[in-house]
């Protein structure tokens, strides 16, 4: 049974996400694909995940942002961006509140 681009890089991500650091000759090898083509899903799921690569031979590789997991959901960029905007205008209570949604959802970021 030949696995499909969208089961491969939902594996990726899973891999990612439950070892925290994987090498892109390792990811390529466990599923099976060149090292192109992993580099290629990842930049095609960015957009769903939170990880950042280092290049080079030590230490190198694929590194999953503190906080992030593959099955939680986040909110989107656009959501988030709304909730920020409007978290000035909140009583002090209700400000205090939206903070927590927002640490609680917002999508951490790569800080590398």
């Amino acid at each position: 049974m030949e696995v499909t681009k969208s089961d491969r890089q939902r594996r990726l991500l899973e891999i990612i996400s439950a070892r925290r650091f994987e090498t892109i000759p390792n990811l390529a090898y466990e599923l099976g694909v060149s090292r192109y083509t992993i580099m290629r899903d990842l930049d095609e799921v960015t957009s769903i995940a939170s990880f950042y690569t280092v290049p080079g031979r030590y230490g190198g590789g694929v590194y999953a942002v503190d906080g992030w997991y593959y099955s939680r959901t986040y909110l989107t960029a656009d959501q988030e961006a709304l909730l920020r905007t409007l978290l000035p205008g909140l009583p002090p209570e209700d400000r205090k509140t939206m903070q927590g949604i927002l640490n609680t959802f917002a999508k951490p970021m790569s800080r590398g």
